[in-house]
């Protein structure tokens, strides 16, 4: 490390390490509370330390790291069920107000059918796990201004006291610390094609990996490649469910080709595998695919040729890291006419509805421990 040697240097550098010192405060807190959700074993009931960690997270705290929705924080305490939900589609994937018009259906789904919803987002440095209607707006009209936020950004967008709409990996990892254990998205992220020469892997998996929370989803989103997705996710010890379906679905389609690896047709049985591994602690998340609605599954031809045409431009434009989903996902559109898009959001209201059946399940054996 270089000398501090002048009077101006060491005042300097006293700043910058109290400014880091305080930068650090708000995260260690947050470490600590994911340390002690990953170290929680299973009392008698089935239960751990996520559960009564709505207890230890606050509403009003100006300093709070975490903010949980006066609902979110009620359903927690109560064993009440609670369905976790990204922000990085309403910010980057769809336009506005297209994308709060479909973040407030989704969560009318999830009431209507017995659940809290709770989205989640950093705004201003604050993690909100649940957000009110000016909040979607807020999320809704800085769009693509908003840091699409992976694990990775969480600090840094707290540090920063910065805006980050959470990813599937991001949303998991806040969801388990808030103690909610089910997540409906549109899709999940994996290996990207082309893989042996770009070694582009959505931080998705590793975060199924190692964080126990359930995704509902509609599948992997077909512009990856699923094929080798699912091998990363029996790599990880990651249970793959098609729920209703032998085959895994493809996001926009009910076929990827590819066997689901298990078949559930109960939401009963769904809640029991979700129960049955926290009650083994087994810290991996479940992965639970739910085919798009057969009327509003996109022909699976139209849908690969725009993803080989999305995908060569990809490699024209040199587009990489983070921007390509977003970029393939709005060109797919387009070159659709629009179809891809109204499927996303048809399969997103799915996955809500299904989502919180499990939910419900899952409080109801909760609460009969």
């Amino acid at each position: 490390a270089a000398r501090v040697t002048t009077r101006a240097q060491r005042k300097e550098a006293y700043v910058t390490t109290n400014e880091r010192a305080e930068v650090s405060k708000p995260l260690m807190r947050l470490n600590i509370i994911a340390s002690q959700l990953s170290r929680g074993s299973p009392n008698a009931g089935g239960d751990t330390i996520a559960s009564s960690a709505a207890s230890d997270i606050s509403t009003e705290d100006s300093k709070a790291i975490i903010k949980l929705h006066p609902d979110v924080k009620k359903a927690l305490q109560r064993k009440d069920p609670v369905v976790a939900l990204e922000s990085t589609i309403i910010s980057h994937g769809m336009p506005y107000p297209q994308n709060v018009k479909t973040a407030e259906r989704v969560e009318g789904v999830v009431r209507a059918n017995g659940a809290t919803p709770a989205t989640i987002a950093i705004l201003d440095g604050v993690i909100h796990v649940g957000l009110d209607h000016q909040q979607l707006e807020t999320l809704g009209t800085l769009g693509t201004k908003c840091r699409k936020c992976s694990r990775r950004d969480i600090g840094l967008v707290v540090a920063s006291k910065g805006n980050g709409a959470t990813t599937v990996a991001a949303t998991m990892y806040i969801a388990a610390v808030a103690g909610i254990e089910i997540f409906v998205t549109g899709g999940i992220g994996g290996v990207h094609r082309g893989v042996e020469r770009t070694l582009d892997i959505s931080a998705d998996l590793s975060e199924l990996a190692r964080t126990r929370v359930a995704v509902v989803c509609a599948g992997v989103k077909s512009i990856l490649d699923i094929p080798k997705t699912l091998e990363v996710l029996e790599t990880g010890g990651v249970p793959v469910i098609g729920y209703e379906t032998s085959e895994f679905p493809a996001f926009f389609s009910r076929r990827s080709g590819c066997a689901a690896p298990i078949r559930l047709d109960k939401p009963s049985d769904i809640a029991k595998l979700i129960q049955t591994n926290a009650s083994l602690n087994m810290m991996n998340g479940v992965v639970i695919g739910v085919p798009v609605p057969v009327n509003q599954a996109g022909d699976e031809k139209i849908i690969e040729e725009a993803t080989q045409k999305a995908l060569r431009e990809v490699e024209e434009k040199k587009i990489i890291g983070r921007d390509i989903t977003p970029y393939l996902l709005d060109r797919i559109n387009r070159l659709t006419g629009g179809h891809s898009l109204k499927a996303n959001v048809s399969l997103v209201l799915n996955n809500a509805k299904v989502g919180t059946l499990f939910a419900v399940e899952l409080s109801k054996l909760r609460k009969n421990i």
